[in-house]
């Protein structure tokens, strides 16, 4: 008989304070599966979830159209899958996004999320 996968599905405003609410919910989901917020594996999918959801709400918002987070957990892995999807199904990225300024206050949490990622 297959185990469950556990995860997390739920819907956050396309704000800043919907975007800290997933991260804030990631943090919780983690911490439920035995991952105390400040150990390694919560702060990177703490991370993720964060830069994921800051660009949803950024470049993603449609008013009215909620953002989703997903969490589901690989317990053999010991992998998290992180999804957020945003408000603009239909809105395609750039194909290569400018470099960021090394002086600049944005531009590098994909950077970021690269480096803490499998895939």
């Amino acid at each position: 008989m297959p185990t469950e996968t556990p995860t997390l599905t739920e819907q956050f405003a396309p704000t800043p304070r919907g975007a800290r609410l997933a991260r804030h919910l990631a943090v919780r989901w983690m911490e439920e599966r035995g991952w105390p917020p400040a150990s390694d594996g919560s702060c990177a999918v703490s991370l993720v979830v964060a830069e994921l959801a800051a660009n949803a709400v950024l470049h993603g918002r449609v008013p009215g159209r909620a953002c989703a987070l997903r969490l589901a957990l690989d317990p053999v892995a010991h992998l998290v899958r992180v999804e957020v999807a945003d408000a603009a199904a239909g809105k395609r990225p750039p194909a290569s996004a400018p470099p960021a300024c090394p002086e600049g206050e944005s531009g590098r949490g994909l950077v970021l999320v690269e480096a803490l990622a499998v895939r």
